[in-house]
């Protein structure tokens, strides 16, 4: 079959790959309606993050039909119609039975690579390295699932494929952040990042009682989905010194909550961004944390700030002063998918979670090169590159 592979270095091809087959009792074989790029997606291409091997498929926010069924699966039948979330998880570890589901001890086959990178190895992911399980993912005609009944969910009929799709990993990225930080009815909520999963993020914290949501961003047509689709304030941060606008915003005071979702690769202007972009590249350092500070610094005393974009290992300069002497919490997180995406579904079948705007690039799986080129250089507004493998 057909299939979206990691080659090198930001270099990525179509080639023929075995099709999956069932291997435990567990799994079920997916057609794939739907697989789309995710920012984190970048990371592997871009080298970031370790033990991505020339041939690797890609992808892992994905849904589609289920054509086999292994002998111990009970919820899912031939025909299905599900969503998948991008982590995996066995459902019966202690981590799972906690609900944190994305440090699944048994769903990570390669653990000694996370173990020497974070001290302890986290759950598995679709397409997402061999430091994540070296599982196949979902830039391809078909996909093994494994722990299908944990990590599968039947699409409700009113729900588009297109909305669908991003309850596998972007919505339900976004609740993680908005429900870990602890948003409260009458919060004032910051999101950096204004990609799918910052606009879920604010999307959730609005559901979950935010008196004003403000999303950071410098580009326009994103910022512009945030408004119509997501019912966000917006900041472009370079029209505007951001800390000092929310601090505007409230009061004096700062955001009560605070959720970066950028990740690694942050941009910002001026030469802070220079100094992190020389030393990311010559490998003292491995993310860039332009981000992460600046919502350390504008976050009230108090308050919290949440990491939910994409990180990979060590930074320079980070204000661990300011964390302790305000009296921050600190927390970040892989998705706890699990736990979120019937809430989300259920959302999307009463229009309260609207995702296809997000889709602003459908295309088939032969044209996966140049939707990735699309994606990273953000050519025609793209926002997500969508992939069809049966077109």
């Amino acid at each position: 079959m057909k299939a979206l592979t990691w080659r090198g270095v930001n270099e990525v091809g179509v080639e023929d790959v075995p099709e999956p087959t069932i291997l435990n009792d567990h799994d079920v074989i997916l057609e794939v309606g739907l697989s789309v790029t995710c920012g984190s997606d970048l990371h592997l291409l871009g080298g970031y993050v370790p033990a991505m091997r020339a041939g690797d498929v890609l992808g892992h926010e994905f849904m589609g039909t289920v054509v086999e069924v292994g002998r111990g699966v009970t919820k899912h039948h031939v025909g299905d119609r599900v969503v998948v979330v991008s982590f995996i998880a066995c459902g019966q570890c202690w981590y799972c039975r906690q609900g944190l589901w994305s440090l699944c001890d048994n769903a990570n086959p390669n653990p000694g690579i996370t173990e020497a990178l974070w001290g302890q190895a986290i759950g598995g992911c679709f397409g997402y390295s061999h430091a994540l399980g070296g599982w196949a993912g979902s830039h391809a005609r078909y996909v093994r699932v494994p722990y299908a009944d944990q990590g599968a969910f039947p699409i409700p009929d009113g729900v588009s494929d297109e909305r669908a799709l991003f309850a596998s990993d972007a919505a339900p990225t976004g609740w993680t952040g908005a429900h870990q930080a602890g948003v409260q009815a009458g919060d004032v909520v910051a999101v950096w990042g204004a990609g799918g999963v910052g606009q879920m993020a604010a999307r959730a914290a609005a559901l979950m009682g935010a008196e004003r949501v403000v999303v950071i961003d410098r580009l326009d047509n994103r910022l512009e989905q945030v408004r119509t689709h997501v019912g966000a304030e917006t900041l472009d941060y370079t029209q505007t010194d951001v800390p000092a606008e929310l601090r505007e915003m409230t009061g004096g005071r700062g955001p009560d909550v605070c959720i970066e979702a950028v990740g690694m690769e942050a941009h910002r202007p001026g030469p802070q961004h220079v100094y992190d972009q020389v030393k990311q590249q010559l490998r003292l350092q491995t993310d860039r944390p332009t981000a992460v500070r600046e919502a350390v610094y504008a976050c009230r005393k108090g308050g919290t700030v949440f990491t939910l974009g994409v990180f990979a290992g060590l930074v320079d300069k980070f204000p661990l002063g300011a964390v302790m002497n305000k009296a921050l919490t600190l927390r970040g997180a892989q998705q706890h998918g699990h736990r979120y995406v019937p809430e989300i579904l259920d959302r999307m079948s009463r229009d309260e979670v609207k995702t296809e705007h997000l889709a602003t690039h459908v295309m088939s799986l032969e044209e996966g090169p140049k939707g990735y080129r699309m994606f990273k250089e953000k050519e025609d507004g793209c926002v997500r590159a969508v992939f069809r493998p049966g077109a």
